[in-house]
């Protein structure tokens, strides 16, 4: 079962990335969140963290933003991500009978 690490950017309406890892992630919200960001919105806060971003100091420059913009971001790691082959649909009654639900006090 792989996993992923997922960052929800609480925009209206939100926006919702995922990557294979947290390190990944760090630079998807830099890139994709933060430097999208206009300049003139960040009251003096763009030069910080424009160097934040350049000297890939990724979760500084997020963290700036976060403050500035008021827009928060939850970052979830090691999310489980399941395929057919976790959940063959040939077993999947099997499995239901041993789940708590099935059991009787």
């Amino acid at each position: 079962m792989a996993a992923v690490a997922t960052a929800v950017v609480h925009t209206e309406p939100a926006l919702v990335y995922l990557a294979d890892d947290i390190d990944v992630l760090h630079r998807v919200l830099a890139l994709e969140v933060v430097a999208r960001t206009d300049a003139a919105i960040l009251d003096g806060c763009a030069a910080e963290i424009r160097d934040a971003l350049l000297d890939e100091r990724w979760g500084d420059a997020v963290v700036t933003w976060i403050r500035e913009t008021g827009t928060g971001i939850d970052v979830y790691t090691n999310n489980s991500v399941y395929t057919g082959d976790d959940l063959p649909a040939d077993l999947i009654g099997a499995q239901l009978q041993f789940a708590p639900l099935f059991r009787d006090g």
